[in-house]
């Protein structure tokens, strides 16, 4: 049972580092993707708290959470201001030009 759940929990991990890694272009599928990996490692943080029978890990982990949603609050609302000026949310447009 602990097998499958590390299982899946790595494959969510890959997807989130391919998604990094082949959709350099969209800064939305960027901060998904991180998001998709962050959220992995926490549910590893969960299966191994109940596995080991640990309310500290538990607690930590809706912690982590609480901090990741936070985290994509202020990177949405980076975006948003970022979509404002820019007009777009590339990021081929997000390199700053010299001249």
């Amino acid at each position: 049972m602990l097998f499958r759940f590390l299982t899946f929990n790595l494959a969510l991990f890959l997807v989130g580092l391919f998604g990094v890694i082949l959709q350099r272009r969209s800064i939305l599928v960027v901060l998904r993707s991180i998001e998709l990996r962050l959220l992995a490692v926490n549910r590893n943080l969960i299966t191994f708290a109940i596995h080991l029978d640990d309310l500290l890990g538990l607690i930590f982990s809706l912690l982590v959470l609480t901090v990741a949603a936070a985290e994509s609050a202020v990177g949405l609302a980076i975006l948003v201001v970022f979509y404002r000026i820019r007009g777009s949310v590339s990021m081929d447009t997000s390199s700053i030009r010299h001249g």
